[in-house]
């Protein structure tokens, strides 16, 4: 009875391990190329308004976290820079600049859900027409499936 308590433990514990991994691994394997640093450049030129992901915010983590520029354009936001790879990536504007999950969720109602994020080394997401970007202050990255903040930077 003991050795199958023990054979049971130790493979419902790498079991986990294995679905755990599976989690984190998933969204990196199966995410599209991420577009050359060219292509970026060229898509953030004109931007008019500038700012910068960080990992020093209070809901970033070594899990969650994002880092370089993000330009914004009447067309679309370009990001040069790397994310924590994760399922479900949402690019939201927001009204005021929040830094973690506490601060976000008051807000998410009244956010303006841009488009998802699939890549982590950059990406172009294109903004829905009519957007009013002055409307606005900070752009902000969020795990639609886990409920998790990733980023935020404020532009304005």
């Amino acid at each position: 009875m003991r050795r199958f308590i023990l054979w049971l433990l130790t493979h419902s514990i790498a079991l986990a391990a294995g679905f755990a991994l599976g989690i984190y691994f998933l969204p990196i394997l199966t995410a599209p190329p991420s577009p050359d640093a060219e292509m970026l450049a060229e898509q953030s030129q004109g931007a008019a308004f500038k700012a910068t992901f960080t990992r020093e915010l209070s809901g970033s983590d070594f899990l969650h976290w994002g880092e370089g520029e993000i330009a914004l354009s009447d067309e679309r936001i370009v990001h040069m820079g790397k994310l924590a790879p994760g399922p479900d990536y949402k690019l939201y504007l927001v009204q005021d600049f929040v830094e973690d999950e506490a601060g976000f969720l008051p807000l998410k109602a009244a956010a303006l859900q841009v488009g998802d994020v699939k890549s982590f080394n950059g990406f172009v997401v294109d903004l829905p027409e009519g957007t009013d970007l002055t409307a606005y202050t900070t752009v902000l990255i969020w795990c639609e499936s886990f409920g998790e903040f990733i980023t935020s930077a404020e532009y304005r």
